[in-house]
């Protein structure tokens, strides 16, 4: 009886995609002064009584908004809430200020309301092409708020215009978010520690 033939490693869906996860994470070792870096900004914010703003669309919506309640609930270990807010998460106040104003300025005009010097915006966006995160980073530097991007696909019109930014490398938008969130998490492992206990 003749043997089944040898089905290459990438023949299938699933497989490639396996190994698409696998190349974008071995690439993130490279981010670690980046994302030390930002770990250090969001850890002196917090102890110096600031807060953290995130944002972005989509599939970066809720990983903002995700993320926004690993510090005001907790991440691992009991300890003090922090100020976490995410920009995503009313559908009331986003559709207003997309109605009434435009959906660009969804995040802005939140930024404006809400930031202070001392706070942090941290906005996601997978290709680096979304006009309202763009708008965000512009009016957090207006105002003296500082940002951090999270950024892929070679960071579109929104590289450079952060204090700090990582770019998450590769093309394809599934495996950017899941590398995305991947960074996030260590961003509260290495935050986590430093924070105060109840």
């Amino acid at each position: 009886m003749p043997k089944p033939a040898a089905h290459h490693p990438l023949s299938t869906p699933f497989a490639q995609s396996l190994h698409e996860a696998v190349e974008t994470f071995r690439a993130l070792a490279a981010l670690e002064p980046e994302i030390s870096a930002a770990a250090d900004s969001v850890l002196a914010c917090l102890k110096s009584g600031g807060k953290l703003l995130f944002c972005g669309n989509g599939g970066s919506a809720a990983d903002s908004a995700h993320i926004a309640t690993e510090f005001t609930c907790r991440f691992s270990a009991d300890r003090r809430p922090y100020p976490a807010i995410s920009l995503t998460a009313d559908g009331g106040l986003l559709t207003a200020v997309g109605n009434d104003y435009a959906f660009q300025e969804i995040f802005a005009r939140q930024v404006r309301a809400y930031g202070r010097r001392g706070d942090i915006l941290i906005a996601l966006t997978s290709s680096g092409k979304s006009r309202n995160i763009l708008s965000a980073v512009e009016e957090a530097r207006r105002i003296g708020v500082k940002s951090i991007v999270i950024l892929g696909k070679g960071g579109g019109f929104t590289k450079g215009a952060a204090d700090l930014e990582i770019m998450v490398p590769g093309t394809v938008t599934a495996r950017i978010q899941e590398a995305q969130k991947f960074l996030l998490h260590v961003l509260c492992e290495l935050v986590e520690p430093g924070l105060e206990k109840e």
